[in-house]
């Protein structure tokens, strides 16, 4: 990943513009073609370094829930249980802690039923278990940009 690439995903973090040509917008601001700047995307994107690409609504207004959960997953079953984390698309984002729960990631759903269920085909398709469902009990929303260096 080079400087502009690293530019490129600091800037669509929060300033992605909402116009007809978004890429040709983000290309004049970072004095490249609209075609590169697609390119990039697109082999970022590949490279894994990013996974997703796309906005973010209120999720409680379109009537969704969500919960942060946590799971403690032994090193040797870690990569097949964030695979199979991944597989959803109601996942928003994960990660991995220097902790005992050592994989947490939140989860999007229509209703805490399909939460359940979700949760449940994980710890069976991952063979860990039990995931620890931690529902909001209070709402702190906060926007996050994290600066690639």
């Amino acid at each position: 990943m080079d400087a502009t690439d690293k530019k490129l995903i600091t800037l669509i973090q929060s300033d992605f513009p909402i116009t007809d040509r978004p890429y040709a917008a983000i290309g004049r601001q970072l004095g490249i073609s609209e075609q590169e700047v697609i390119n990039r995307i697109e082999e970022i994107m590949k490279s894994g370094e990013i996974r997703r690409l796309g906005a973010s609504f209120d999720s409680r207004r379109l009537g969704y829930t969500s919960t942060l959960c946590a799971l403690h997953v032994p090193p040797e079953k870690l990569e097949k249980a964030v695979a199979a984390i991944n597989s959803y698309h109601n996942v928003t984002h994960n990660y991995e802690r220097n902790h005992y729960y050592n994989v947490w990631f939140t989860l999007i759903a229509p209703s805490r039923e399909r939460i359940g269920e979700i949760l449940m085909e994980i710890e069976k398709s991952a063979g860990v278990g039990p995931v620890l469902d931690l529902p909001a009990t209070r709402l702190f929303k906060i926007q996050v940009d994290l600066p690639v260096i």
